[in-house]
């Protein structure tokens, strides 16, 4: 067999060889950009307990369990009151727009009748609040049917950090060699990395959960139903880039408003323009500044196109491709101005 041939079949096995791993990985998918994301954010603390005295797996188990503790036991109480929360609210939302009360409001409110009417005739508002409350409703239950192999994928989650944490030097050689860049493109592609999940892990994840504490709150003192439930949706909603807290709070200020509840209705929207809408202008560039190093709008595209095609861990992993990619093109264009310049030195070489 000529080398040409041999070098043929090994590349289609190397492809093939991929592609049979990717499925082999997709279904640990979660455990796996989980536990990544973890080695970024706690690589630095695994580094501190080693310059304590601490061996190598020592340090990665107390770190390991400074992260389950950071991270799950928070998820737990904060999980545990949304599932309360939502099978308590359910019916109460239920009651508040039920057929007779929605007849009595529209007739209580002749200004708005025709709009009213034209938009309870197309949409039946009533039936599709009935439908979203009985989403409420069998959305905690099939929570805990998915519960079980949630833990397995978080178990996975910190066993592959464990791993990671204390394998990662290796694990860095290893990549560094792999690929076919040179020792300051990886380091640049590796900064890139750590940069774009520190910025969207601690800086979106934060100042979407502050606006989401900020917006459940205000639902809190106004006694609006489901606070807990309405402020973690405003939260979720707030990671994504063009959307925010304000794709609730302003239908609901202007539901009250409608009802006549108008003096709540002002402090909702004063509340969620000024304090909610301003945490992002405020604390998004003092915590992620330029570390992100993507524009509005890739980094729109890239986190909810993450969401829509990977689910939760595209949060994290879509913004990770799409800053890789334009890292691998910046090299790729610094490799192509370095020839450009090489060949005309050579030639004015050549000319002398």
């Amino acid at each position: 067999m000529s080398p040409a041939a041999s070098t043929r079949i090994i590349i289609g096995s190397f492809g093939l060889g991929l592609i049979l791993c990717y499925f082999l990985a997709l279904p640990f998918l979660p455990a796996i950009v989980g536990s990544f994301t973890l080695a970024i954010l706690f690589a630095p603390l695994d580094s501190k307990l080693r310059k304590t005295g601490c061996a190598k797996a020592v340090a990665a188990i107390l770190t390991v369990m400074i992260a389950a503790i950071g991270f799950v036991v928070p998820a737990i109480l904060v999980l545990g009151t949304l599932l309360d929360e939502t099978s308590r609210s359910a019916t109460r939302i239920s009651k508040l727009i039920d057929a007779e009360n929605w007849q009595h409001f529209l007739e209580s409110k002749p200004q708005f009748t025709s709009i009213m009417r034209l938009a309870n005739d197309r949409f039946d508002i009533p039936q599709l609040v009935k439908a979203g409350t009985s989403w409420l409703a069998g959305w905690s239950g099939s929570f805990v049917q998915g519960s079980f192999l949630g833990l397995i994928s978080l178990m996975l989650t910190f066993y592959f950090l464990f791993y990671l944490l204390r394998d990662r030097e290796m694990l860095t050689r290893a990549a560094g060699n792999a690929l076919p860049l040179t020792a300051a493109e990886f380091r640049l592609l590796a900064e890139r990395i750590a940069n774009t999940i520190d910025a969207t892990v601690f800086g979106r994840a934060a100042v979407a959960a502050v606006q989401g504490i900020l917006g459940g709150l205000m639902f809190w003192w106004l006694d609006l139903p489901a606070p807990v439930f309405w402020g973690v949706l405003m939260g979720l909603l707030a990671v994504v880039p063009f959307l925010g807290a304000f794709v609730i709070w302003v239908p609901t200020a202007i539901f009250l408003a409608l009802s006549g509840e108008l003096q709540p209705a002002v402090i909702l929207a004063v509340w969620g323009t000024v304090v909610v809408g301003l945490v992002d202008n405020v604390m998004y560039p003092v915590l992620v500044g330029q570390r992100l190093m993507l524009h509005t709008l890739p980094s729109f595209v890239a986190i909810t196109g993450g969401l829509m095609l990977l689910g939760a861990t595209g949060v994290v992993l879509g913004p990770v491709i799409v800053s890789v990619t334009a890292a691998l093109i910046e090299i790729l264009r610094t490799r192509l101005i370095r020839r450009s310049e090489k060949m005309r030195e050579d030639g004015h070489e050549t000319n002398r």
